[in-house]
């Protein structure tokens, strides 16, 4: 199982890239794997091959309406299956003590 953060940009839409990444995010909803949008990117857990595939729609989508499409990605890796998106915040709250999105 991995946990990806991505995000993808097109660099030939002027300053607010507001609708092409919401193309993006909303193939990532359908996908129905695990995600959690934030600010500058979107992390995503699921097997290698559903996120990376799930990746390279994106891009695609994006560069179909885009000359040049700029994207990063950070992973972690697993071989075991245990689900840690939401698992991972808790265990930094536990340990502050506190809700760290107050």
């Amino acid at each position: 199982m991995v946990i990806v953060e991505f995000s993808v940009n097109p660099l030939d839409q002027g300053s607010s890239i507001a609708k092409p990444v919401s193309r993006a995010v909303d193939i990532i909803s359908r996908s129905g794997l695990s995600y959690e949008l934030g600010a500058v990117g979107t992390t995503i857990e699921g097997e290698l091959d559903e996120v990376m595939d799930l990746l390279t729609e994106c891009i695609e989508d994006l560069s179909s309406h885009s000359d040049r499409v700029s994207f990063s990605i950070q992973g972690d890796f697993r071989k075991d299956n245990y689900p840690r998106l939401k698992k991972n915040v808790r265990r930094v709250e536990q340990t502050l003590g506190r809700d760290i999105n107050s």
